[in-house]
């Protein structure tokens, strides 16, 4: 089977791959892994979700970061979900049989977690709309792209899985300067958030933690990463 993956931040990608991949491109990165860079959110995501199936994939891989919604999620920790749920609380399954494969591959690699993922068309940066999110939908992380590349993959009946690592934990306030800064596409534009923290140092110590609990999402990432064919060997039904 030939996988495709999507992934929507460039500092994703890197964990990925060393190649040069340009925005919206499709890249073989194996013999039978395709790897797209998306940019963020559900338009960008379903966008490159169509354009892998239209070179060959026959399965869809959502692969990054995710906030916690539930506080027991820790930065670094691996959610593999088995469940998505959407902004109206309809509820998609993904592959069972190939969920639990990468479940048994992954358990004694790293920390992973069960639960469901949820959407979120916007950046969910305070921590209470976060516990908010969690009491409404039971889900314990979410993201903004996993859900429109499954609902690309369930239209074309092929399977779907997520592979999401926790970036911020549900008890952290995403710093002003963060949401301040990003496009349209979900990339820092630094010269914005420089003069953002110019002007507000105090927002600096909030920036700084936040980059730990990244550089703890993007080790785990790595630590998959260097098991993808274990997760990618695997036929779905």
């Amino acid at each position: 089977m030939i996988t495709g993956i999507v992934v929507a931040l460039s500092e994703e990608l890197t964990t990925l791959t060393a190649q040069k991949v340009s925005k919206g491109t499709v890249h073989f990165i194996s013999e039978s892994v395709l790897l797209i860079y998306s940019g963020a959110g559900s338009v960008n995501a379903a966008a490159a979700a169509e354009l892998l199936i239209e070179k060959g994939a026959n399965r869809l891989l959502s692969w990054g970061c995710a906030a916690a919604l539930a506080l027991a999620l820790k930065p670094g920790d691996l959610v593999l979900a088995d469940k998505l749920i959407d902004t109206d609380n309809v509820h998609y399954l993904l592959d069972v049989d190939w969920h639990r494969h990468v479940t048994d591959t992954l358990a004694t690699k790293v920390n992973v977690k069960a639960g469901y993922l949820a959407h979120s068309e916007v950046i969910v940066s305070s921590s209470k709309d976060k516990k908010e999110l969690h009491v409404k939908t039971g889900a314990v992380a979410l993201d903004m792209e996993s859900m429109a590349i499954a609902r690309v993959a369930i239209n074309y009946g092929l399977p779907i899985l997520a592979i999401r690592v926790i970036a911020d934990p549900a008890n952290m306030n995403l710093p002003l300067a963060i949401t301040h800064s990003l496009n349209e596409q979900g990339d820092v534009m630094i010269k914005k958030l420089l003069l953002f923290i110019l002007l507000r140092p105090s927002e600096l110590l909030g920036l700084i933690k936040l980059g730990l609990h990244f550089k703890a999402a993007k080790k785990t990432l790595a630590s998959v990463a260097r098991h993808l064919d274990q997760v990618t060997d695997f036929n779905c039904g």
